[in-house]
């Protein structure tokens, strides 16, 4: 295969690369390719009717501004994508990320130019997605033109996917910080939360988690714990914490013996250079960490997911609100489903009891979004102020046990709303 083209980090010139009416994938979480990117947007306007494909950005890169010459299309609101999603720049993907990785593979979501971040090069001269292994394992292979920013910083990780330089068509060798996602200290909700959920943690559990404040917290307070595993789409700072104080020793998961899997690194320095060069973590593709199949080899899995809203029947929305999408898919419903394959399984939804100043309720009659996981799938909804368990149960019974759960502000209504659908429902004559 011919060397690729080297780039001088100083003077990139993405028009020799991008076509008119392209699609350009930039990698995602910390492993964005940040001179890259910023290239991307400096240049956009000699870029005409570019596309740009994000998955989870949790950068400062792309801003409500540079829709004025690009589009963009994603899987998820994060972060970084928040003030598009806020503009209405942002054209939604609805798909679960373990899906992502088959339909970028089939070709059903497409880049044409792709943009990564890789680790350097090994003394096989081979290079690693770093904090960034992801569907990019698809997209790459398929892409009309491949372009790597080796970073000097960028972890090497364990993956069952690596590259060549060759692989690509062009390289820009950097050395600077990757993204860095420091979670914001919990608050007393959060906090509350997270005594609930650590409540629910069974011994020997191995544990997926999302991303924010909530799993953090839940996080912080297992560190006492011992026998724990981990299997799950992302790693963050705590989950270091917990492998190094001996609670996470990944020993009773059923596969994957003394070893924690996930695929993107989301935190800072700290955990990069845990990941770099360490066998102790395995980054694996999403059809892994997210496969059904997988999942139900992983005993005790549980998952630990949040949402915007749940309504009386257990139906979780954790993509929309007011007409915009601010959240995701994500690996949520996967992994849901997964603990029911799992086995002593167990899966929370768990989010605040209220939002915002005006303190609007989350456990709601109705939804104001799309339905993510359907309440056929929930096990257990936390709030800050307690547990409902909803499998098994009818939905009078999911009723009132969420009610409970429910800000108690909010419980009066919520009882009267549950008795009119109730009323509505019943046969006539009754």
């Amino acid at each position: 295969m011919p060397a690729p083209a080297r780039l001088d980090p100083a003077s990139i010139d993405l028009a020799r690369w991008i076509r008119r009416g392209d699609t350009v994938y930039v990698g995602q979480g910390c492993g964005e390719p940040l001179t890259l990117s910023a290239a991307l947007v400096a240049q956009r306007h000699a870029l005409p009717d570019v596309t740009v494909l994000l998955f989870t950005v949790m950068s400062d890169t792309f801003r409500s501004e540079h829709a004025d010459a690009l589009r963009f299309r994603a899987t998820a609101v994060t972060t970084g994508t928040r003030a598009l999603a806020s503009a209405g720049a942002i054209d939604p993907i609805p798909a679960h990320y373990g899906d992502l990785e088959r339909l970028c593979a089939d070709g059903d979501v497409a880049a044409d130019v792709v943009m990564v971040q890789v680790s350097p090069p090994d003394a096989r001269g081979r290079v690693t997605l770093a904090a960034s292994h992801d569907q990019a394992v698809s997209l790459i292979p398929r892409a009309r033109v491949a372009i790597a920013e080796v970073n000097a910083r960028a972890p090497r990780v364990h993956a069952d996917v690596d590259f060549a330089l060759e692989d690509f068509d062009a390289v820009v060798e950097t050395d600077r910080p990757l993204v860095q996602m420091r979670w914001p200290k919990p608050g007393e909700v959060e906090a509350r939360i997270g005594e609930q959920v650590a409540a629910l943690v069974p011994e020997h559990a191995t544990l997926q988690l999302g991303i924010g404040a909530i799993p953090d917290a839940v996080l912080a307070r297992l560190v006492d714990r011992r026998g724990l595993g981990f299997h799950s789409g992302m790693i963050s700072d705590r989950v270091v914490d917990l492998i190094e104080a001996g609670a996470i020793d990944d020993a009773h998961k059923g596969i994957d013996a003394g070893v924690a899997v996930t695929g993107l690194s989301i935190g800072t320095d700290r955990l990069f250079r845990f990941m770099d060069g360490n066998p102790r973590v395995a980054a694996r593709r999403p059809s892994y960490t997210h496969g059904l199949d997988v999942l139900a080899r992983v005993r005790r899995l549980f998952s630990i997911n949040s949402a915007l809203e749940v309504d009386l029947s257990g139906q979780v929305n954790a993509e929309a609100a007011g007409g915009r999408y601010i959240g995701t898919i994500g690996g949520q419903v996967e992994f849901v489903r997964g603990t029911r394959l799992s086995e002593g399984g167990v899966s929370v939804i768990a989010l605040p009891a209220t939002q915002g100043e005006a303190r609007r309720t989350r456990i709601v009659p109705a939804l104001d979004g799309p339905v993510t996981t359907p309440r056929s799938d929930v096990d257990h909804v936390v709030t800050e102020f307690g547990a409902a368990r909803l499998r098994g149960l009818s939905l009078a019974q999911r009723a009132r046990a969420l009610i409970a759960i429910a800000d108690p502000a909010h419980r009066e209504a919520l009882d009267r709303a549950a008795f009119e659908r109730a009323r509505r429902s019943a046969p006539p004559g009754r």
